[in-house]
């Protein structure tokens, strides 16, 4: 990362940035060196072992920002075995991202998983971060209303939430007024209320009139007589809604631990898209969901709508975040993304997402991988039931999937 003053300063220059505790130290392994000239193909390779690098044991703590399917890629690389198959010791927190950015800054973590909007507002301040992946960069939203409102323009003078300004929620929620011809400043009042959990509570309880849900969650607004008036997956808009950040400074001294993570989140997507029943079961373990047919309808949408076979980043992935960002901030319209977007370890790992690996070696991976992933005690959180299958047990009941579920899988984008 780059230097900036403090952690402090930063959080004064970024409103969504959030104090955090002290740093713990963390072992890994050095990247392996390269006789290669700086910055070229064969260094990359040869630095970061490609597709086939090990991350030589090293432990790393990782955060998600919301327990949304957004994150199944992250699930499924612990649950299913990857992580350690690629030869890292992953803890998974759970951390809201205004504290999962400042924990990734103050060193606490190693990888942050969340909001791109986020990310770049961190970055505009002074932060290094490094994007290695995006692993949701479509919008993953619709924009729920009551029953009551069939028009947009019954929108007018009604109050619609977001977890924050700048979060993904926020932009998701001002790109959907403003194509349905309405001015988010002026024609709504956008509403912070917290986590999307928050946000179902308060559309339900009638304190908002409206707000962006992803299934599985839409499934539930749904049923209680709410419907989409804008859904932005099924229209492909371009979004960093949930990105796979390290700092940069941690990146470029410890590339063969960056490549094997991002390899493990390839080789998770695969199996995402190939095998209906290992993912249902792993989002069950996560969203604490029983229902299967919203588990099922949730894998089904993601695999059509959202999830990539090979989570390059994209400058248009931030299009809607600097408008939205740079009407506060007006450094956030002269920033140069190409700081910020790093997909060297995307690339080298691309033959990853041409076949998933076997269920039987996902499995063998898996065993040494503990059921529950830890969570920060300074966030209310909702991880895996104690009582949870195993990872080892999850991996050898999901199996593979029926023909007709991987038939109903095409690859997007």
């Amino acid at each position: 990362m780059i230097s900036f003053k403090s952690l402090a300063a930063l959080v004064a220059a970024s409103t969504l940035l959030a104090g955090c505790g002290g740093s713990a130290s963390v072992s890994t392994s050095p990247a392996a060196s390269s006789s290669a000239p700086s910055g070229s193909p064969a260094a990359s390779s040869a630095a970061t072992g490609g597709a086939s690098a090990n991350g030589g044991g090293a432990k790393i703590i990782a955060s998600y920002s919301n327990i949304v399917a957004d994150e199944l890629p992250v699930w499924i690389a612990r649950e299913g075995g990857y992580f350690q198959k690629n030869g890292l010791d992953v803890t998974l927190n759970y951390e809201q991202s205004n504290t999962g950015i400042a924990s990734l800054l103050s060193g606490e973590t190693q990888v942050f998983q969340g909001g791109g909007s986020e990310t770049l507002s961190a970055a505009v301040g002074g932060a290094d971060m490094d994007i290695v992946a995006s692993i949701t960069p479509v919008y993953p939203f619709a924009l729920e209303v009551p029953a009551s409102v069939t028009d947009a323009s019954q929108l007018k003078g009604k109050k619609l939430g977001v977890s924050s300004y700048g979060s993904s929620s926020d932009v998701a929620t001002r790109v959907a007024l403003r194509k349905m011809g309405l001015n988010p400043d002026s024609d709504v009042s956008i509403i912070t209320v917290g986590s999307e959990s928050s946000r179902i509570s308060a559309m339900l309880n009638g304190a908002i009139q409206g707000g962006v849900a992803q299934p599985p969650a839409r499934y539930d607004v749904e049923a209680q007589g709410f419907h989409a008036i804008y859904d932005l997956a099924a229209q492909h808009v371009p979004s960093a809604n949930t990105d796979v950040v390290f700092k940069k400074s941690y990146a470029d001294a410890h590339k063969s631990v960056v490549q094997a993570y991002v390899n493990s989140i390839v080789e998770a997507i695969a199996r995402e898209k190939s095998d209906q029943a290992f993912s249902t079961n792993v989002l069950r373990q996560y969203l604490k969901l029983d229902n299967q047919d919203e588990l099922n309808k949730t894998w089904d949408y993601y695999v059509k709508n959202v999830v990539p076979s090979v989570p390059s980043t994209n400058p248009d992935q931030f299009t809607d975040a600097v408008d939205t960002l740079s009407s506060k901030n007006p450094a956030v319209k002269s920033f140069d993304l190409s700081k910020i977007i790093d997909n060297q370890y995307v690339d080298n790992a691309k033959s990853l997402a041409s076949a998933p690996p076997s269920s039987s070696s996902a499995a063998a991976g898996s065993a040494a991988v503990s059921a529950s992933p830890s969570v920060s005690a300074a966030v209310s959180a909702s991880p895996p039931a104690s009582g949870s299958p195993s990872a080892g047990a999850i991996a050898s009941a999901g199996g593979s999937a029926s023909p007709s579920a991987s038939a109903a899988a095409p690859a997007y984008p």
